[in-house]
């Protein structure tokens, strides 16, 4: 059986697709971060915790970072002294602010020139962008820290920040 209206059925078909791709687009708009492409560091930083983009703070916060491996956050992330080299210039050469990255600036609005902020989720924006979530919400077992975007973004390893 022939299908009289096949074009206009490809026709639609590819504008639903088109409308779906550019509506994501759009909703990942101002909380797309640009996920890390290097595959030493997504296995060495993506080991222990989801590899957060490097757009998403200042190339001093990833140099103090990578030249404190040894007390992580309370964890030694120590590795030879090559592969650190490796990372440290992934990360800088790809911090928000490197330049070029389209929205990081939002993310660092407000970070002081020159500081290394440590933590992500201490800068003002995520600040901001987080208060309405409820304690217990941070405390509950799936998420625990504020640290695990990837518990409410699902798409965060994607780079989509969205909710």
């Amino acid at each position: 059986m022939r299908i009289p209206y096949r074009p206009l059925a490809l026709a639609l078909l590819t504008l639903s697709f088109a409308a779906i791709v550019l509506d994501r687009a759009q909703a990942g708009d101002s909380h797309f971060f640009a996920p890390v492409t290097d595959p030493v560091v997504k296995e060495e930083c993506g080991s222990c915790h989801l590899a957060f983009a490097p757009s998403m703070l200042p190339a001093s916060s990833w140099q103090r970072m990578m030249g404190e491996l040894d007390n992580h956050f309370g964890d030694n992330a120590s590795v030879d002294a090559a592969t650190a080299e490796k990372i440290t210039r992934y990360l800088v050469a790809n911090a928000g602010d490197a330049g070029g990255k389209r929205y990081s600036s939002k993310l660092l609005k407000g970070v002081a020139v020159g500081s290394a902020p440590q933590r992500i989720t201490e800068l003002p924006r995520w600040v901001r962008e987080h208060r309405k979530v409820p304690d217990w919400e941070w405390r509950h077992k799936d998420v625990r820290t504020k640290a695990n975007c990837a518990a409410c973004h699902t798409d965060a390893e994607q780079g989509y920040y969205d909710e």
